[in-house]
């Protein structure tokens, strides 16, 4: 496995004690750490050119390093941008310099912002996403499924499988995730029992998710990866939306994702949040206290109006504090649902969805996409019309399993 090359641009991991966190992550997938060259004197055309003249030093060293790469001064096959969670200047040049980067070259970049507690385990699933995107090319450049292969997403609340046949899904399988390996093989013998298949007929499967690597140690898949490289593959085959731009939203029952791709590969992309109160648990909850079930929560949204309620918070815990308080005091359920979808949707706006550049189409994704009125509102807030495929809640399965017929036997 070819060593990975990862231009790290920061400002203050030295300081925070996270530099070592960052480099034992990456590590972790046979990749190292590179330091673009520049000279001091590149340092104010660098500021000049990106158009972000900020007094940090370190960020505008970030600058010119940015400017190093995009002029191919330096040899890298991916690039780590980071700067502390605390710091608004950060967080601008963050922005900028990623933004700098992606519209001048195609080398795959991460955005995160850290704290004085991020671990390299946090990084993870960062790391594995980055270096797979710059390695495996080549696989992720699939865009037809061919033969008879499946795909199991290990998802925190829920599991799902399906079975595929020739670029079309035969089979689905979906339960909640209780034991990994339990769930894992009831979602796959639903899903080989709506195929009408055998699982000794399976040419190749593929796993992802947070169970993955359990998966991968009990059932032997042929093909193991995170969600963010199988995601992208999952909503582009879904949308049919594998040539070009295209930008990826998928809530999960835990943390989120947005993604920013071109043919089907991510260029950019983050995950997680401040908190799960920008996940589909918060959702779940907030329906089960309105005394509706998760799938009648996003119609009942539709009917409300958000602006008459107050949830301000963007902790899952004072969240639903609001919503119980909101409701004692007369408010309508319809407009509880709506500032429940509002406030799941405005987190990952303005978490996530300014770490990435947002390109149409949108593409929304994972089980809270079938929540009509949280779809309707990211519409609003983003201004464009959202693509919600069908089958959109087993986009990790499907896309583990276009992914794994390149592993046919």
């Amino acid at each position: 496995m070819d060593e990975i090359k990862i231009a790290l641009l920061s400002c203050g991991a030295e300081y925070s004690g996270v530099y070592p966190e960052i480099e034992k992550a990456i590590n972790k997938f046979n990749a190292k750490i590179i330091h673009p060259f520049v000279e001091t004197s590149d340092i104010d055309d660098a500021v000049e050119e990106i158009g972000m003249d900020v007094a940090s030093p370190d960020l505008r060293l970030m600058a010119a390093k940015a400017k190093s790469l995009v002029e191919k001064n330096a040899d890298a096959d991916a690039v780590f941008i980071c700067t502390c969670f605390r710091c608004a200047e950060g967080a601008l040049m963050r922005n900028e310099v990623r933004r700098y980067i992606a519209e001048r070259s195609n080398i795959p970049i991460i955005s995160y912002s850290f704290t004085e507690r991020t671990t390299a385990a946090t990084l993870y699933t960062r790391m594995e996403a980055l270096t797979t995107t710059a390695r495996r090319k080549a696989l992720l450049a699939i865009k037809k499924q061919e033969g008879l292969t499946a795909g199991i997403d290990s998802g925190s609340t829920t599991t799902k499988a399906v079975v595929m046949q020739d670029n079309e899904i035969i089979g689905h399988g979906w339960v909640p995730t209780t034991q990994v390996i339990e769930s894992a093989s009831k979602a796959f013998s639903l899903a080989l029992e709506e195929a009408g298949i055998k699982q000794n007929e399976i040419e190749a499967f593929g796993a992802t998710g947070y169970g993955r690597l359990l998966i991968g140690e009990n059932m032997h898949p042929n093909f193991v990866q995170e969600e963010i490289t199988v995601n992208s593959k999952g909503a582009a085959f879904l949308a049919d939306k594998q040539e070009g731009m295209a930008t990826v939203i998928d809530i999960g029952g835990m943390d989120n994702k947005a993604i920013s791709m071109m043919n089907g590969i991510p260029g950019s992309f983050t995950m997680g949040g401040i908190c799960a109160g920008a996940s589909g648990r918060f959702l779940e909850i907030a329906s089960r206290r309105l005394g509706v079930s998760i799938e009648e929560l996003g119609p009942l949204a539709l009917k409300g109006d958000y602006r008459n309620v107050e949830m301000n918070s963007y902790c899952i815990v004072f969240g639903i504090q609001s919503l119980v308080n909101m409701l004692s005091q007369g408010a309508e359920p319809a407009d509880v649902a709506s500032a429940a979808c509002h406030s799941v949707s405005e987190q990952i706006f303005e978490q996530q969805l300014q770490e990435i550049d947002i390109k149409e189409p949108v593409i929304m994704v994972g089980g809270c996409s079938l929540i009509s009125g949280l779809v309707k509102i990211m519409e609003d807030l983003l201004r464009v019309k959202i693509i919600v495929p069908k089958d959109s809640q087993y986009i990790g399965a499907v896309g583990a399993s276009l992914l794994a017929s390149g592993f046919r036997r």
